[in-house]
């Protein structure tokens, strides 16, 4: 993997799902697209949902977290989710970590894609975090946007997603254009959905980590 000075690079995956591959193409032709990617019975193409952890001396940090834990299985087969491919707890462990190492979840937007797995069932069946030391990161009118809904993107914001991060207090609020932490900044826009962020990782300004610094071997914070 590449060095981005401070912090170590690793894709993870989360997991598939299936969304109609008219809406992801858009105005392609299906003739067109359906030669790229084939698409199933339903007119769903197989989407991955990666995402993106940053290993620090002192910080792990998760942009997004993927489309997590289905809520039912009406919703998995809607969507075609296929957790046997991948799955977040199982793809960090295998870089060599666990939930409770994620200092920082980045997320550049609540829609269930990009923010189902910051929450899980617990063994009462109710939502709970995923990552209970973590700050998580939203842009302060995108959360205003997300939690007051709107008849075009209601069904993308779930409240098992996003209700449990209103309880913890875990979430901090990003106030527009800033570093959110040490050489990460978020830089807010429009389009896919109102205020979302993405993530801009100077790494040019940040210190270089040892070449010893081996991922995974407790020294992060517990």
């Amino acid at each position: 993997m590449p060095d981005l000075g401070r912090y170590t690079p690793y894709a993870v995956e989360t997991g598939r799902f299936g969304l109609d591959g008219g809406a992801m193409f858009g105005i392609v032709p299906k003739p067109l697209w359906e030669q790229q990617i084939a698409p199933d019975e339903a007119n769903r193409i197989s989407l991955a949902a990666r995402c993106l952890l940053l290993e620090g001396r002192d910080r792990l940090i998760l942009i997004d977290a993927g489309l997590g834990e289905p809520p039912s299985e009406k919703f998995a087969d809607i969507f075609a989710v296929d957790r046997e491919h991948s799955e977040l707890l199982r793809s960090l462990e295998e870089a060599g970590f666990s939930a409770g190492d994620v200092t920082d979840v980045i997320l550049t937007h609540l829609h269930f894609d990009h923010c189902g797995g910051t929450t899980q069932r617990d063994e009462d069946g109710d939502w709970q975090l995923t990552f209970k030391h973590a700050r998580h990161h939203v842009q302060r009118d995108h959360w205003e946007w997300a939690r007051t809904s709107n008849p075009k993107e209601e069904g993308s914001f779930r409240s098992e997603n996003i209700q449990p991060l209103a309880n913890s207090g875990a979430v901090d609020l990003v106030d527009g254009d800033q570093e959110i932490l040490p050489g990460i900044q978020a830089l807010p826009i429009h389009g896919h959905t109102e205020a979302q962020q993405m993530v801009k990782i100077d790494a040019g300004s940040l210190r270089r980590a040892p070449a010893d610094d081996h991922r995974g071997e407790g020294r992060l914070p517990r």
